[in-house]
């Protein structure tokens, strides 16, 4: 995607100076067209500045005053557009790499407070107990209302072995919950796998960095080698799998097709769209495949589950995905840090935006009985929820997307899929999964479509 060149250092430079009109500046603003309009808001922009340095009851510090601006600026178009300053790009650079310090949660914002978009698996907020959709209210008995959501970030991480008090704020919990965990350097094995009753492989895909492609890799060979070449499907989790990098969502997909589009996006300008097409090569071999998504499956993990939906590659099993269907681009501010900005929406390879509608799976499956109270009350946490979220454009300016084939599945297997668990069924307990009603019954899906014809077989791939 072409990157245009910011100007952002330049316009502080001239306000941090007390000028409020220059030759650059007189030139930025033409360049955006906004020409004498454009020129007359920078003005106010100057005017307002120049105001708060001279009359506010403490002195200000004039950087911290332009970045906070860009800042609002910047996060009053959506919830995932944002300024980081040197020290928190170098922070995203290191968790892009897969290490990091901290809690070991991925978060949003909303109404004000931070909203837990995920628990990463094994680390110390996911062991503490903290849940999707659990709003954090305060750090350390402060409220976080007035932080801005990079704000929150930098004060959840520290040194391994600082602990830090937050305060939640729970669906059907009438109290706030209090919670004090201690960080830790935060390096999740965004892979896991193991062999299911001797022939289903599982792999959970935790979040997409740079290592997630490559274990996904070693994980498919290592199962084959464990089930003997007795493979009969693979289960690919993506629960609560917050997302992470475009790049690896592209091959995670590509890894299960042979061929055809796995994700498009559309910027501003039609000249900045871009596809990424499969090259050959099926690392599961044609065998069966399950996804499992939920509420908390975002960003790539929708592109994931989008491609190989459209495709009917595999079978998307569980509850409707998060719903972010935007590309952020990093763009370096040399010596002041970067901007997050949302330039694009993905869409799958049927045409859809997923962007605030989410992933909808073929097989609705509920984790628990209280699920379905929860789907009967309309109860939301998803990315149409959150303050500024883009909007679908869904047959507005794009087509609609044609309805997806049907999935010629055996005949009676899909009515044998229970919706949810049975009364009385043992709790869910991450180490034991017996109590996974989701993973259980992908596994009954793939055991039946291993059974079925060859023929039948083949459809159902």
């Amino acid at each position: 995607m072409r990157r245009r060149s910011m100007t952002f250092a330049a316009v502080g430079a001239a306000f941090a100076a007390g000028v409020v009109a220059g030759p650059m500046v007189a030139a930025w603003a033409q360049d955006t067209g906004g020409r004498a309009e454009t020129y007359r808001l920078l003005n106010l922009f100057g005017d307002v500045f120049e105001r708060v340095r001279a009359e506010y009851v403490e002195p200000v510090n004039d950087r911290d005053a332009i970045e906070n601006a860009i800042q609002g600026m910047l996060t009053g178009l959506d919830p995932h557009s944002s300024y980081m300053n040197p020290r928190m790009y170098r922070d995203m650079q290191v968790q892009t790499r897969g290490e990091f310090g901290g809690l070991g949660i991925e978060v949003s914002q909303e109404n004000g407070y931070i909203k837990v978009i995920s628990p990463i698996d094994d680390t110390p907020a996911a062991r503490a107990g903290v849940k999707p959709g659990d709003l954090i209210t305060h750090l350390n008995g402060n409220s976080v209302q007035g932080l801005s959501l990079q704000e929150a970030v930098e004060q959840m991480r520290g040194e391994r072995g600082t602990a830090i008090r937050i305060t939640i704020r729970r669906e059907g919990t009438e109290r706030p919950i209090e919670l004090s965990i201690t960080r830790d350097v935060i390096r999740p094995q965004v892979v896991r796998f193991r062999l299911e009753a001797g022939d289903i492989g599982y792999i959970r895909l935790t979040s997409f960095n740079e290592q997630t492609e490559a274990g996904l890799r070693r994980a498919m060979q290592q199962l084959r080698q464990q089930a003997g070449g007795n493979l009969k499907g693979i289960v690919l989790d993506l629960r609560n799998n917050p997302g992470g990098l475009l790049d690896q969502a592209v091959q995670v997909s590509d890894d299960f097709l042979d061929q055809g589009e796995i994700v498009s996006t559309r910027a501003r300008r039609p000249e900045d769209a871009q596809r990424w097409n499969a090259r050959g090569g099926d690392i599961a071999q044609n065998l069966p495949v399950v996804v499992l998504i939920n509420s908390g499956s975002a960003s790539a993990s929708e592109i994931v589950a989008g491609a190989l939906q459209d495709h009917r590659r595999a079978i998307v099993m569980g509850v409707k995905s998060f719903g972010k269907g935007s590309v952020q681009t990093v763009m370096p501010i040399p010596g002041n840090g970067a901007i997050r900005l949302t330039t694009a929406r993905y869409y799958t390879p049927s045409g859809r935006s997923i962007q605030g509608t989410g992933i909808e799976p073929d097989i609705e499956v509920l984790a628990t009985r209280e699920d379905a109270q929860q789907v009967a009350a309309a109860r939301r946490d998803r990315e149409a929820d959150l303050r500024h979220a883009l909007r679908n454009d869904n047959g507005r300016e794009t087509p609609a997307a044609p309805p997806l084939p049907p999935l010629n599945l055996p005949a009676g297997l899909t009515e044998r899929i229970q919706r949810m668990p049975a009364e009385g069924a043992a709790a869910f307990d991450p180490t034991k999964p017996e109590t996974d009603h989701q993973l259980q019954q992908a596994i009954q899906l793939l055991r039946g479509i291993a059974a079925a014809p060859n023929g039948q077989r083949r459809a159902a791939r």
